[in-house]
């Protein structure tokens, strides 16, 4: 019995060889985490007339009039009298990370869905973004920067 004991001490006490060791992160995975894709509507202003014109993107005519009304400001005109070649429709993607907090600052990519030449200069208004369950996670706001030019 005495011998039983200190063989199964000595299996213990020996490290383990790292040739078939993996990590925990590696093969394993908590349900439920992982980066949630979330995406919105908005529009992008300021922009030096490089914008959405009403013939190729009336949408963004429409989501004007529409926010503006929004705000209180009530347009008798009809929509396609506006111009507004400062202004682009834009398509919001994002990642939210796991375990992100309030506060915590994510990149967004925007993506042009009008006829704009260029959202350089622009400035993005407030956009709520969703997950597909339809609920608002994050909002994007702020100016927008190129990451590069493709030649």
């Amino acid at each position: 019995m005495r011998i039983l004991v200190a063989t199964l001490v000595i299996l213990t006490l020996l490290p383990f060889s790292p040739a078939g060791a993996s990590r925990i992160k590696d093969v394993a995975s908590i349900e439920g985490v992982r980066e949630n894709q979330l995406i919105g509507y908005g529009l992008v202003t300021g922009l030096r007339t490089t914008g959405d014109s009403v013939v190729g993107a009336p949408f963004t005519i429409q989501s004007l009039v529409s926010m503006l009304n929004k705000m209180g400001v009530n347009l008798t005109v009809d929509p396609k009298q506006i111009t507004a070649k400062n202004v682009a429709a834009v398509i919001v993607t994002a990642k939210l990370p796991p375990f992100a907090k309030p506060g915590t600052p994510i990149d967004v990519v925007l993506s042009s869905i009008g006829d704009a030449k260029s959202l350089q200069g622009g400035t993005l208004l407030l956009t709520p973004l969703k997950a597909p369950d339809g609920k608002v996670y994050a909002v994007a706001q702020g100016p927008v920067t190129l990451g590069g030019f493709l030649g």
